[in-house]
This record gives structure tokens, sequence and C-alpha cells, in this order.
């Protein structure tokens, strides 16, 4: 019938706290074939933990998707793989909401735009980040409220990100609790300082300057260091090896570096070195966002 494929994403980027994402080169794929029940498949071995039929999280963000518009799914066969480590920082739950939302289009004929995928998305996320940059692709940078969702895409050229990915897990309701539930006026205002000038930096291609405000971030990384012991370690190296800033991807622990793309094999390569315990891979920004592609079908569904 088609498949949907979705990208990874890394949220924040220090001082973007939950309203700066990027899209990255990591994929959740889908592949949807007619049934008669709803029947899972999943070819990547960490997906085995989750349920085989309809009570699966992607089948149900799509038929809650569908039940808004007043329609409702027929059963389909999906069988799902993915790149993208759990519980890691890198959107793994955000790109699931958004393949359940474009399985609900895809079947159902809504119709959404891309406008209307983010602000769905956004609703289960709370923030439009992860899922807003999985939608559009790109870097992403966006706020999220009771009535709308806003959101501005900007495609990335000529940087690469190196992900330092450790092999435990951190759940993002433990990197969420370390958190204050109030800053003051004066702490509120240097911190969204800092992250207006790293947006300018980033967009007008000061990478220095961008990375140094990546560092200085005082929303979030100051609060979960104790969380992430292995940061402040990576972030000295990445400099050292050439990439311009680094951070805490999402919740982490992934502690992403950003670089020009002539200087991330180098660095990724200089990283894997210092630490051999941790998985660093250079991943590419994708700038597409989720996209869904028809195949032969003897099903009338909404062209894509």
């Amino acid at each position: 019938m088609f498949k949907i494929k979705v990208p990874a994403s890394t949220a924040n980027l220090g001082p973007g706290f939950d309203s700066i994402g990027l899209a990255l080169g990591l994929y959740l794929q889908v592949d949807v074939y007619p049934s008669e029940s709803w029947e899972i498949i999943h070819l990547s071995k960490e997906l085995e933990i989750f349920p085989q039929d309809g009570s699966h999280f992607i089948c149900r963000i799509a038929m809650e998707t569908a039940a808004e518009f007043g329609k409702k799914l027929e059963p389909c066969k999906l069988v799902i793989s993915s790149e993208i480590p759990l519980t890691r920082g890198l959107g793994s739950s955000a790109s699931a909401i958004v393949a359940g939302i474009e399985l609900a289009d895809a079947i159902g004929g809504l119709n959404l735009t891309r406008d209307d995928k983010v602000r769905i998305s956004s609703k289960y996320e709370g923030h439009p980040d992860n899922a807003g940059a999985s939608v559009c692709g790109g870097l992403v940078v966006g706020v999220h409220g009771d009535g709308d969702t806003e959101l501005v895409s900007f495609p990335v050229e000529d940087i690469r990100v190196i992900a330092v990915i450790p092999e435990h897990e951190l759940p993002t309701e433990e990197s969420r609790n370390v958190l204050p539930e109030e800053l003051s006026f004066r702490h509120s205002v240097k911190a969204s300082a800092v992250s207006n000038t790293f947006l300018a930096a980033f967009l007008s291609k000061n990478y220095d300057l961008a990375g140094r405000m990546m560092k200085q971030d005082l929303f979030h990384q100051p609060f979960r260091r104790n969380l992430v012991p292995h940061m402040e370690r990576i972030e000295h190296a990445a400099r050292e090896a050439g990439a311009f800033g680094s951070a805490l991807s999402g919740a982490g622990p992934t502690i992403i570096c950003l670089a020009e793309s002539d200087k991330a094999s180098s660095a990724a390569l200089f990283l894997a070195r210092r630490f051999p315990e941790y998985t660093v891979t250079v991943l590419d920004i994708d700038n597409k966002g989720s996209i869904v592609e028809r195949t032969d079908s003897p099903l009338s569904l909404h062209e894509r």
C-alpha cells in the first residue's frame, strides 16, 4: 500500500528549551499493507517489547487522530523498523506520534496540512520541538499553546551532527523531575537572551558564537548535569575535536555535537577513540521531514 518514513530529532540544542529542534538522519519506517485486523510486525529487535495488535502506540495515535475528524480507520498490517534508539533523547516517541498521524491521514483521507500535523503532534508532546522537526525537517523554532501552534522551519545544509550515545537509558520523566517549577524574572531574562543569541548566531552562520551560547544555557542543562556526568567530558573533547558546540539531546542521555560538514568525520573519529564505551555516529540533518510513499494497492487511499 504505502510506506511512512519519519526522521529522528534532537531538541533544545542547549538554550532553546521546548522550542527549538533539529531533524536527524535516523528513521522510523512503517510499511503498511491491507489486513482484516491490526497486525504489527517488528523488524527491529529493540521494538519487540511493544504490542503486536491495535493497542500499539502508533495504531492508537492513528485511531485517535482519525476520530478527531469523525473517521474510523480500516485495520492494516504494519511492518515497523527503526534506527532511532529508545529513551536516549533522539525523539523516538515523537517519531512514533508523527507516524501515527501520517497513518491516519493516509488511510482516512484526512487531507491534513503540515501545520495540522505539527499541531496534532504537539498536543501529544506538549511542545513542538521534536515532533515539529520530524514533520517539517531542518531546524524548527516554535511555540505551542492551548489555542494554536506556531512553527517556523529552516533548511540546514552545511552542518552535521555527531551523536554520542550511552548504552544506558534516561527516562524523560526522570529528567523532567529535576527541573525547577519556577525561575526568577532575572534568571528568565538572561536565559531568553542566551537562547535568542544562539538562534541569531546559528542562522547567520556565526557558529563559534552559537556554540558558546549552547554551553551557556540556563533553562535546563544546569539542572540535568548530575544525571549525565559524561556531559562535561564530552563537551571539552568535542571542542578539541573541532565541533563548534555540544548539548544534551532532548532529555538525554545522548550528547549531540555540531560541526561544519568538512570537520564532522574527523571529529567523530576523535570522539570514538576518546569514548570507546559510547556509540559515536555522524548524522546528516534531514531537511524533508516525514514522507509517505504510495505503492501499488487495490485499496482506494488518499493520494500522497
